[in-house]
């Protein structure tokens, strides 16, 4: 019903900026809302922001609040995370979420289709 596909993921050195895409396709009118997460080896995953995508209000993790930025360009179906003063702490693989509830979340559960995922690796 509805595809997600993440891009942008890579190495980058830390301190470093990089920017990642999340491109919907398919029925795209259920979706009000765009998610990113994030999972490192061992850890659980992890919320790192949301955008909501008619009023364009934004949710932050309080980890990333101060550096990484979530927007979106509604006439191409498309959300970019902008993740900037990278630590090796963000290494992770991100992975893009759309929901169809109305309300912004944290929660994993509340999102409905998920990206295959993009390998982001900050050296220092």
């Amino acid at each position: 019903q509805v595809q997600l596909v993440e891009s942008g993921g890579g190495l980058v050195q830390a301190g470093g900026s990089l920017r990642l895409s999340c491109a919907a396709s398919g029925r795209t009118l259920s979706v009000l809302g765009v998610g990113w997460f994030r999972q490192a080896p061992g850890k659980e995953r992890e919320f790192v922001a949301d955008i909501t995508l008619r009023s364009g209000v934004t949710t932050y993790a309080e980890t990333v609040k101060d550096r990484f930025t979530i927007s979106r360009d509604n006439a191409i179906n498309t959300v970019y995370l902008q993740m900037n003063s990278l630590k090796h702490e963000d290494t992770a693989v991100y992975v893009c979420a759309a929901r169809s509830v109305a309300i912004p979340s944290r929660s994993e559960v509340l999102y409905d289709y998920w990206g295959q995922g993009t390998q982001v690796t900050v050296s220092s």
